[in-house]
C-alpha cells in the first residue's frame, strides 16, 4: 500500500504573484508549515516559470521536492462565467449567486428568451463557461429550451453547465448534442422557489474549468500546468473558509484585498427567523462570496477612490491625495510606499477597499430585502498581500475599521476576533480539504493555525 503523500507543495498561481506554501502534514498535531515564497507570476513567458523559480528557492532553503503538488489560479483572468436564466430576479439572481461561490468572474448575466442582440453581447463578454438556468423543478422550460437552442447555434466556443428545470433538462442536452457543444447537466440552482442549491453547479463549473479553461487560456506550453491545477483560487478560498469554519465555533467572515479586486466569503449559521423563512424569492446562500471588481489596491484603485466618494468614507483634501496616490499605483503596480506619508496613503487605500466590500457584501441586495446576519461573527479574518506584509498595529486599523463600522449600513458584530491569514493558508486549507490522502481532517489541522494569533475587539 502506498505511503500517503505528506510534504505538499501548494502553489497559487495569481493574477500577479505566484504564492506557495510548503506543509509537512504528517505530523501529529498540527500541519506544519516548513516554508514559503512568492514570485511575480510568468505569464509574459510560461506560467510555470514563476513556480521553477519558487521550486529553486525552496531547494536553496534545503528542501527536497516535496511528494504532491496541488495548485489554484486566477492567472490569465481566472474563470470569466456568464449566466442565462429566465427572470433576473429569479433564476438569473440564482445563478449570479452559485457562480460567485464557484469562485467565478461574473462577465455576463442574461435574462429571459435570448435574442439575436443578446446572443451578441453573451459573446462580446468572452465567458469561459455558460451557466444555463432557468424555470423551477416542474416549471416553466420554455425559456430554457429557447436559450438552449440559441446558444446551441451560437458562434460561442465556450462550454456550458446546464442547471435549469430538471424535467428539460434531456431536452436541451438533445439540442446541445445536435451542434456538438460541450456540456455538463446538473442539478437545478433553483429546485424551488425561495431554495437554492448551488452543490452541482459548483461542482460541475469546476469541472469545466479544469477541463477546458485552463489549458485553454495557453499559460503554459506543456501538459504539466493544468495537470497541477485543481481549482480556480476564489473556489479553493472559500472551500477553505468553508472548512476552517466548520472546526471552528461561530460564524466567519473573510476579507482578501487584492491589487485587482476585494473578496469577501462568510459562514454564517441562520437562527430565528432567517432560519426558519424564506422570505426572498432566491434564498441567501450561507456560504456565500462576492467579489467587487472594482476594488484594488493597484489595477482598480481608481474605483476604491471613487467608492470612498460614495460611501462618504473621505471626502475634500484628504480624497484628494488618496485620487492622486490611486492614479499613480494604477499606472505603475509595482509601485511601492516610499515614505510615511505614502505608507499611510496605501493603508487609507486598504481600508477603503474592506469597509466598501464588506458593506456590499453585508447590505441587502434589493430595497426591503433583509441584510445579511452579520452580527454574530464571532471570527473576522483579512487576507491580501497588503495585510500579509505590513505590520501589526496597520493590520489592526484595517480589521478595526471593518468590525467597527456602524454607519456602513449593516449590524456589525458585537463580539468579533480578529486575524490576519499572515502566511497564507486559507487556499492551501481549501485545496487540502478536496485532495486524495488528505482530505478535510488534515486540512481542519491546517486551518487551526489560520486562528492561531486573535484580537477580541468588541464594539
Amino acid at each position: 500500500m502506498a505511503t500517503p503523500a505528506t510534504r505538499i507543495l501548494c502553489v497559487d498561481f495569481g493574477s500577479t504573484f505566484t504564492k506557495a506554501v510548503l506543509l509537512d502534514t504528517g505530523g501529529a498535531k498540527d500541519g506544519v508549515l516548513l516554508a514559503s515564497a512568492s514570485v511575480p507570476t510568468t505569464i509574459s513567458t510560461d506560467v510555470l516559470d514563476g513556480y521553477r523559480s519558487i521550486c529553486e528557492v525552496l531547494a536553496v532553503a534545503g528542501f527536497p521536492p516535496a511528494d504532491e503538488v496541488l495548485a489554484c489560479s486566477s492567472a490569465g483572468g481566472g474563470l470569466r462565467l456568464a449566466v442565462v436564466g429566465y427572470e433576473r430576479s429569479v433564476t438569473a439572481e440564482a445563478g449570479h449567486r452559485v457562480g460567485l461561490s464557484a469562485g467565478a468572474k461574473i462577465v455576463h448575466v442574461a435574462a429571459g428568451p435570448m435574442t439575436t442582440a443578446q446572443v451578441a453581447d453573451l459573446r462580446a463578454a468572452r465567458p469561459d463557461v455558460i451557466l444555463l438556468v432557468g424555470g423551477t423543478d416542474g416549471g416553466n422550460a420554455e425559456v430554457l429550451l429557447h436559450n438552449g437552442s440559441r446558444l446551441a447555434k451560437a458562434r460561442i466556443g465556450a462550454p456550458i453547465v446546464v442547471a435549469g428545470n430538471i424535467e428539460a433538462r434531456a431536452e436541451v442536452a438533445l439540442v446541445l448534442e445536435s451542434t456538438g457543444r460541450r456540456f455538463i447537466l446538473t442539478d437545478n440552482v433553483l429546485p424551488q422557489i425561495g431554495v437554492i442549491n448551488p452543490d452541482g453547479a459548483r461542482g460541475a463549473i469546476r469541472e469545466m474549468f479544469l477541463r477546458h479553461v485552463i489549458g485553454g487560456k495557453h499559460l503554459s506550453k506543456g501538459p504539466q500546468f493544468a495537470a497541477m491545477v485543481r481549482a480556480a483560487t476564489p473556489d479553493a478560498m472559500l472551500r477553505g473558509v468553508e472548512t476552517l469554519a466548520a472546526v471552528t465555533a461561530g460564524d466567519m467572515l473573510v476579507f482578501d484585498i487584492g491589487g485587482a479586486t476585494t473578496d469577501v466569503y462568510s459562514v454564517i449559521s441562520p437562527e430565528g427567523e432567517d432560519a426558519v423563512l424564506r422570505k426572498e424569492v432566491v434564498a441567501p446562500l450561507w456560504h456565500a462570496r462576492t467579489v467587487e471588481g472594482d476594488l484594488g489596491m493597484r489595477w482598480n484603485a481608481h474605483g476604491a477612490t471613487a467608492a470612498a466618494a460614495v460611501e462618504k468614507l473621505l471626502s475634500g483634501p484628504e480624497l484628494e491625495r488618496l485620487q492622486i496616490w490611486a492614479a499613480g499605483v494604477e499606472a505603475d503596480p509595482t509601485r511601492l510606499p516610499q515614505s510615511d506619508a505614502e505608507v499611510e496613503l496605501d493603508l487609507t487605500l486598504a481600508k477603503v477597499a474592506a469597509l466598501t466590500a464588506v458593506r456590499r457584501h453585508a447590505r441587502a441586495p434589493q430595497p426591503g430585502d433583509p441584510a445579511r446576519p452579520l452580527a454574530q461573527l464571532a471570527h473576522v479574518i483579512g487576507s491580501g498581500g497588503f495585510l500579509r506584509h505590513s505590520p501589526e498595529a496597520m493590520q489592526d486599523e484595517v480589521l478595526r475599521a471593518v468590525t467597527t463600522d456602524v454607519g456602513g449600513g449593516w449590524k456589525v458584530p458585537t463580539h468579533a476576533r480578529t486575524t490576519v491569514d499572515t502566511a497564507y493558508l486559507l487556499f492551501a486549507v481549501g485545496l487540502l480539504t478536496d485532495a486524495a490522502g488528505q482530505g478535510p481532517e488534515v486540512a481542519a489541522r491546517v486551518a487551526a493555525q489560520v486562528l492561531a494569533t486573535q484580537t477580541l475587539h468588541p464594539r
